[in-house]
């Protein structure tokens, strides 16, 4: 894949995307029911990290998660994004953060069922940019070839099966280059090959353009083929472990 134009993030920038500072999360704060969700945790991940996260249900892998994606706010702490400080940020500048330095993988795809595939992966620079350019149009096909859906580009989410939806919305991720992408379970729709096409997709951009990826999942090879693991068990880090 040849380095785009126009990329957001620069590759010489090898430094943190993220890092957590004694991070809490507690829901019904004020009343007799409060109850912390996540205890203090810290946590940076740089460009270069490939990463999974672990941890029995009930451990607050998706509150975090929802936290690092900027869809809540901490209690308690600061989590810094590329070097800003988001906790005291409003909802306009947690949004535009969110649009140009993360990109989502959830388990429910959350496609548009107006627009065809092509278009959904179009859609974070089309909301962004307006209409669409020839190298937007290029570079969602060339993610739909990677994907394994170059012939399925016209077609509406009603029309592909829930593991070509899943890999539209991986396509759709990766359209704007993020800096951070996070993966809630990216393989539970999919086939073995296919995730494993997916996975080295993941790899390539971690790769070739600084993308740091952290991929929340209950797949013991999912988790044993990244580069680093961190075990969330109730609301605390227990383990923070590189495979190198």
């Amino acid at each position: 894949m040849s380095e785009p134009s126009g990329m957001t993030h620069s590759m010489s920038d090898d430094g943190e995307v993220l890092q957590l500072v004694e991070l809490r999360k507690s829901y019904n704060v004020g009343l007799p029911t409060e109850h912390e969700v996540l205890h203090g945790l810290d946590l940076a991940l740089g460009r270069r990290d490939f990463a999974a996260l672990i941890g029995p249900s009930g451990s607050g892998k998706s509150t975090l998660l929802n936290l690092i994606g900027l869809l809540d706010s901490p209690t308690a702490g600061e989590l810094v994004l590329l070097g800003r400080p988001t906790r005291a940020m409003d909802d306009v500048e947690r949004t535009a953060l969110r649009a140009s330095a993360i990109g989502f993988v959830f388990q429910f795809h959350h496609l548009l069922p107006a627009f065809n595939a092509l278009e959904n992966v179009m859609m974070p620079l089309m909301l962004k940019k307006g209409r669409p350019s020839a190298d937007t149009i290029e570079r969602a096909r060339s993610l739909l070839r990677e994907v394994g859906l170059a012939d399925l580009e016209r077609r509406k989410p009603e029309q592909l099966s829930g593991g070509q939806q899943q890999r539209v919305a991986i396509a759709r991720a990766l359209i704007t280059r993020p800096a951070l992408l996070l993966a809630d379970e990216p393989s539970g729709n999919l086939d073995t090959q296919t995730a494993a096409s997916v996975f080295e997709l993941f790899r390539r951009f971690n790769h070739e353009f600084g993308c740091a990826v952290l991929v929340v999942t209950h797949d013991p090879r999912l988790s044993a083929s990244c580069d680093r693991t961190i075990d969330l068990v109730d609301g605390r880090i227990v383990s923070d472990q590189s495979s190198s």
